[in-house]
């Protein structure tokens, strides 16, 4: 019997390659700190499954990543580490939050893999963001089955079975401004209601990380995107309520009022950059399923609100030595 040696090892790592074996360290990194601590504070039996869960799945994407980095001869990220968490510190979150926070990281783990998996060529880094893609897949339909046994899943809005197939014969169908503005169909539902659900837990994440946050400006920071998220929200709402659509509801009362802080400034900001990132996805993708006018200025002025606070988050990473560099291009002219 012949054996076909893999070369894989053989090939340099993509660019894509390095980009998103990157991320997907750095994010996992810190979810293993940031859910170490919420294991520690969940009475919920079923909570505490899935959160262990959760927690072995970050371990074993960081392990596998970085035993990618090492025989590529890339340097290990720094990441976040033991000092980025206070285990000893007060419960800053009621059980039932860390099932609406699962969801709400697992939805940007599977924009990440999923992306990565086109990108990539390697063999070895393929079937990691396979396994990565499938592992979460079943996680988040293990936080859903949950929230549904619970009676918390936030469900998207039930609308009727169209009498027959229509065929759209008037640009008076994009309206949203001016004239006749159609009702939403179910595409621009389900985008409203999937980022209301993630802003809620954004919202209630960031109340919590503006009561406990150390530095001055990184405390105000948090409070300028809790506003501007409750922001997102209402309009978001009022869309769904013109059509007599209900809204998932806030999360602000899962949290404690702790002050004492389980996670480093550095680790807190870094989380919502990253967050906020998968917002401005998220809103560009429901530009691209949207038909009225009024959504699709609705969701630029949002990617434009969020692009410049993200920005800011960089500013006050960079400024206190906070943000490793992403592996980059050749500098050309610094060379010659």
């Amino acid at each position: 019997m012949i054996m076909l040696r893999d070369n894989s090892l053989n090939e340099k790592l993509t660019s894509a390659e390095m980009g998103k074996l990157w991320a997907t360290y750095m994010g996992n990194s810190m979810s293993i700190r940031v859910l170490t601590y919420y294991l520690l504070h969940t009475k919920d039996k079923e909570i505490k499954k899935v959160l262990n869960h959760a927690l072995n799945l970050s371990e074993t994407m960081v392990k596998r990543s970085k035993k990618i980095f090492i025989q590529d001869n890339f340097p290990v990220p720094l990441g976040f580490g033991e000092q980025d968490v206070n285990l000893g510190a007060p419960k800053l979150f009621e059980d039932e939050f860390y099932l609406y926070y699962l969801k709400y990281a697992g939805k940007a783990g599977l924009s990440l893999y999923s992306i990565a998996i086109p990108m990539v060529i390697r063999q070895d880094v393929r079937d990691f963001f396979s396994f990565c893609l499938n592992s979460t897949e079943k996680l988040l339909i293990e936080v859903n089955n949950i929230l549904n046994m619970k009676g918390l899943l936030m469900k998207p809005s039930i609308i009727p079975n169209p009498e027959k197939v229509k065929i759209i014969r008037s640009n008076d169908y994009l309206n949203g401004f001016f004239g006749g503005v159609r009702n939403l169909h179910a595409l621009e539902i389900a985008h409203l209601n999937d980022n209301i659900e993630s802003d809620v837990t954004s919202k209630g994440l960031l109340i919590a990380f503006s009561q406990v946050a150390k530095n001055e400006k990184v405390k105000n920071f948090f409070i300028r995107g809790r506003d501007l998220t409750h922001k997102h929200i209402e309009k978001c709402s009022q869309k769904l309520s013109k059509d007599h659509l209900p809204s998932p509801s806030l999360l602000d009362h899962l949290v404690s009022t702790s002050s004492y802080a389980p996670f480093s400034d550095r680790l807190m900001l870094f989380h919502k950059i990253d967050m906020f990132a998968m917002k401005i996805r998220s809103y560009a993708n429901s530009i691209s399923v949207n038909g009225r006018r009024d959504l699709a200025a609705m969701y630029s002025r949002f990617i434009l609100d969020v692009g410049l606070y993200v920005e800011d988050a960089m500013s006050i990473m960079i400024e206190n030595d906070w943000m490793e560099r992403p592996p980059e291009a050749a500098d050309r002219n610094d060379l010659t």
